[in-house]
């Protein structure tokens, strides 16, 4: 019994030296990709961090939760071969963006602006991806000199079906909140042994999407969730999108003149779906694209969504005198 007792211990013991040992591989990966790649502007609206790449039409790409200015640049991988620059900024609290006193979605929208006049960019299309959404919509409401075009995808809005919680919970979220996106290891931990439950609460996409999914879109979404690492240089902002995003207010909408594209899932498990339409219906002349599947991700439609947003975003571009 002895014997067998220490052939366990030795045996966990190597297992959990194995798992720190790709846990600290995999964590120094992540955190060098965010060390690299991305600048720091001096601004009026404080220090702001932020990415350029690409050439063509410019547009600001403003990150969901859990993102920062490499998020912005891992969804532009699609609009980069499709002629379009990608103007990738950190919001309040993530990466080296620091959380203002004033980290509402206004003051976001005005950093947005304060970037802008440091690289010399007067007017440029937006896109806001989920919790980016609110600050694209109030940049366009704003600053309406400064935005040619909007594009909101999955986005984080007001609806009366449930006006009184702006994001439906996806079950088990609160746990994956409270114990999961605190920590690096835990974060880890839980994409190596239970990614399927991250894919459902993280990322907002049913199990079934997930599971029937292509190879290649399985492997999309396992590297947006790893993405999310370090999550412990996040988790401020996170805070912040979590109070800005609880119970959004509906925005004037109607002052938004400028073209606009939606996009969301019926199944997306967030339920932005409703966000979507409704916005589309109060935003003179805006277009509103649906899927029947693929969760908060769009999974099996990234081609679509990419090619859309790049059509659009550079038709009025093209119109312009």
């Amino acid at each position: 019994m002895r014997r067998t007792g220490l052939l366990i211990s030795i045996t966990l013991a190597a297992g959990a030296i194995v798992a720190w040992m790709l846990y600290s591989e995999d964590l120094g990966r992540a955190r060098a990709s965010v060390a690299g790649g991305s600048t720091i502007a001096a601004t009026p609206c404080g220090p702001i961090e932020y990415a350029v790449r690409g050439g063509g039409t410019p547009l600001l790409l403003i990150h969901g939760a859990g993102g920062g200015f490499d998020q912005g640049l891992l969804f532009g991988r699609g609009l980069l071969k499709r002629d379009v620059q990608v103007v990738a900024p950190s919001r309040f609290g993530y990466l080296r963006t620091p959380v203002p006193a004033d980290a509402s979605a206004q003051a976001q929208a005005d950093a947005h602006a304060c970037l802008l006049d440091v690289l010399g960019i007067q007017r440029i299309a937006v896109l806001g991806a989920s919790a980016g959404a609110p600050s694209a919509m109030q940049f366009c409401i704003w600053h309406p000199q400064r935005c040619s075009t909007l594009v909101l995808l999955v986005p984080a809005a007001y609806a009366p079906a449930h006006a009184g919680q702006t994001m439906v919970i996806p079950p088990s979220l609160q746990f994956v909140v409270d114990h999961v996106l605190t920590n690096d290891f835990a974060l880890w931990a839980m994409i190596k042994l239970n990614p399927r439950l991250l894919v459902r609460t993280m990322l907002g996409t049913p199990t079934e999407v997930f599971d029937a999914a292509s190879d290649a879109d399985r492997a999309a979404v396992m590297e947006a969730l790893m993405a999310v690492e370090p999550v412990s240089q996040r988790a401020a902002g996170l805070n912040v999108d979590a109070k800005v995003t609880s119970t959004l207010p509906r925005y004037e909408l109607e002052k938004i003149q400028v073209p606009t594209l939606l996009i969301s899932v019926e199944d997306d498990l967030y339920g932005t779906w409703e966000n979507a339409r409704y916005t589309a219906e109060h935003i003179a002349g805006a277009r509103f694209v649906s899927y029947p599947t693929g969760g908060h991700v769009w999974m099996g439609h990234d081609e679509q969504v990419w090619g859309e947003v790049a059509s659009f975003i550079r038709r009025p571009v093209m119109a312009a005198p």
